[in-house]
């Protein structure tokens, strides 16, 4: 029933001027709009990722977006040049490599944005041939 509806990611912010300014200036969404509820949208992949007020943060302890990259190495480099910092992990099982973690049939790199928000970037490894 809704596998065709248009999908939009809500990510809560405090500050939007801060926000903005991470979104546009550091990850290079492009703004597509505002609503009157002063939520501004940006276009991903056919997906609609909104902007919303919140007067206090929101403190989710997992990834709330995530885009599939086709290569993560230089999309971290990238993005490390415009000021964006990746989390570091040593745990056992979980352990990034230049920002980067293997995790079965992906490699994941996790940072926050201004607001606390976990955000990553992920790679589909190639499936095995046989």
């Amino acid at each position: 029933m809704l596998g065709s509806a248009p999908l939009m990611a809500m990510v809560p912010v405090v500050d939007m001027g801060r926000a903005r300014g991470f979104y546009e200036g550091k990850l290079g969404l492009t703004l597509t709009g505002s609503n009157a509820q002063g939520n501004f949208m940006y276009a991903c992949g056919g997906t609609t990722v909104a902007l919303y007020s919140r007067e206090s943060p929101t403190k989710a302890d997992h990834t709330i977006l995530s885009w599939e990259v086709k290569d993560i190495s230089t999309v971290v480099r990238k993005l490390r040049e415009r000021g964006v910092v990746f989390q570091d992990y040593d745990l056992p099982n979980f352990k990034t490599v230049d920002k980067v973690c293997v995790l079965g049939a992906e490699k994941a790199a996790w940072f926050n944005d201004t607001e606390g928000n976990i955000l990553c970037i992920h790679e589909d490894l190639p499936a095995p041939t046989r």
